[in-house]
C-alpha cells in the first residue's frame, strides 16, 4: 500500500514551486557565475547588478537558507560544490539547462487554461535559435547525459552490429558511448544544421570524430541516411503525436538494411499510465509544450513500431528516469 498523505505533506507538495522559482531566479540573474570567484555584500551586488537591494538580499538569504551559497558577515559566496555545476563558467556548467526550465515556468502556467481547453500548448520545436543559446543548451544536455548514456550503451548488445544511426543524435553523447563500449562499430549522427557544427566541435574532443559522420537535415521533413544495422532513437519520441512517431519509425526502418535494428530509449509509461511518476510529469510537460507530444505505454510504442514495418519487438529495460529501452527489428526479407 502506498503511504497515506498528510495535509502536511500535501502542503509541503504545494509548495515545492518556491525553492525551484528561487533557484531559477537566481540562474537567470547569473548569481551563481558572480559569486563563484569570491564573496559580495548585497548592496555590492546590487550597484553592480543595478538590482533592487532589498529584494536581492532577501533573495540571497534565501539562497543561503536552501545551501546553495555560504554567508559569512554580510558577505555572500557560492560554494565550489555548488559553482561546479551553476556558474557559467564551470565545463560542467548545467546552467544553459536551468535557464531551459526556466523558460518552461511560463509554458507550465497554463496548464489550468490548457486542460480547461481555453488555451492551447505553446509549439517551440521549430521556433527561432539564436546560435549561441543552441550551443550553450546542446553542450548542457551532453552534460547531463553522458553518464546515462554509458549506461544504456552497457545494456545494449551491439556486438554484431557495424553501423550506428543516431536520430536527432545532438553532439553524439550516446553515439560517443555506444563507440567506445563497441570498437568495431562507426555511426552516423543526424540533426538540424544548426546542431551539426556543435557536434563536430564537441566529438573532435572525444576523440572519436574518425569513426562518427555528421549529416544535417530535420527528420520531420527529410529521409534519414541508409545502410545502417542500428538505429538509435533517443529521447526523441515524446515530442510527437503517435501519427508522427510511425511516420519517423518508417524513416527509420528504410535507413535500415534487412535485419536491422532500433533501439528507442524514453519514459516508456506502465499500463496504466501511472508509473514511473517521472514519466507521468513529463508527459505533462508534452501537453504544455508541443501540439501532440505525450510518454507512451510499451503497448502503444510496440503498436506503432509494428504498423511501420517492426518485428519482434520487446522492452529491453523497464524505464525509471527516461531511460526505458524498446528494441525492434526490421525483418530479414
Amino acid at each position: 500500500m502506498p503511504p497515506a498523505y498528510t495535509a502536511n505533506d500535501l502542503l509541503t507538495l504545494s509548495r515545492g514551486y518556491m525553492e525551484a522559482r528561487v533557484l531559477l531566479t537566481a540562474t537567470q540573474l547569473d548569481l551563481f557565475t558572480r559569486l563563484a570567484d569570491g564573496p559580495h555584500t548585497a548592496a555590492d551586488l546590487a550597484g553592480r547588478m543595478r538590482a533592487d537591494q532589498r529584494a536581492l538580499t532577501m533573495l540571497l538569504d534565501a539562497l543561503a537558507g536552501m545551501k546553495l551559497l555560504r554567508k559569512r558577515d554580510d558577505r555572500y559566496q557560492c560554494p565550489p560544490d555548488v559553482a561546479v555545476h551553476l556558474s557559467a563558467h564551470s565545463a560542467a556548467s548545467i546552467v544553459p539547462m536551468l535557464l531551459h526550465h526556466a523558460g518552461l515556468w511560463d509554458s507550465w502556467s497554463d496548464l489550468t487554461a490548457i486542460v480547461r481547453g481555453n488555451k492551447t500548448a505553446r509549439e517551440h520545436a521549430h521556433g527561432p535559435r539564436d546560435a549561441q543559446q543552441v550551443a550553450a543548451f546542446i553542450n548542457a544536455m551532453h552534460v547531463v547525459g553522458r553518464a546515462r548514456a554509458v549506461h544504456v550503451a552497457d545494456a545494449i548488445d551491439a556486438s554484431q552490429a557495424h553501423k550506428l544511426l543516431d536520430v536527432g543524435g545532438a553532439t553524439g553523447t550516446y553515439s560517443e558511448a555506444l563507440l567506445k563500449r563497441w570498437p568495431q562499430l562507426k555511426a552516423t549522427v543526424f540533426d538540424l544544421p544548426d546542431v551539426i557544427p556543435i557536434a563536430r566541435v564537441r566529438i573532435a574532443d572525444a576523440e572519436i570524430l574518425d569513426r562518427v559522420r555528421l549529416v544535417a537535415g530535420d527528420f520531420y521533413a527529410d529521409e534519414l541516411p541508409a545502410g545502417h544495422d542500428l538505429a538509435l532513437l533517443s529521447a526523441i519520441i515524446h515530442q510527437n503525436s503517435r501519427e508522427q512517431n510511425v511516420a519517423l519509425y518508417g524513416k527509420v526502418f528504410r535507413a535500415l538494411v534487412p535485419g536491422g535494428r532500433l533501439i528507442v530509449r524514453d519514459h516508456v509509461l506502465s499500463p496504466n499510465r501511472t508509473e514511473p511518476r517521472g514519466g507521468t510529469l513529463f508527459a505533462i510537460n508534452m501537453l504544455v509544450r508541443t501540439a501532440g507530444g505525450n510518454c507512451y505505454t510499451f503497448d502503444e510504442i510496440r503498436a506503432d513500431l509494428e504498423q511501420a514495418g517492426f518485428e519482434r519487438v520487446s522492452l529491453l529495460r523497464a524505464d525509471t528516469t527516461m531511460d526505458g529501452l524498446i528494441e525492434a527489428y526490421k525483418p530479414a526479407k
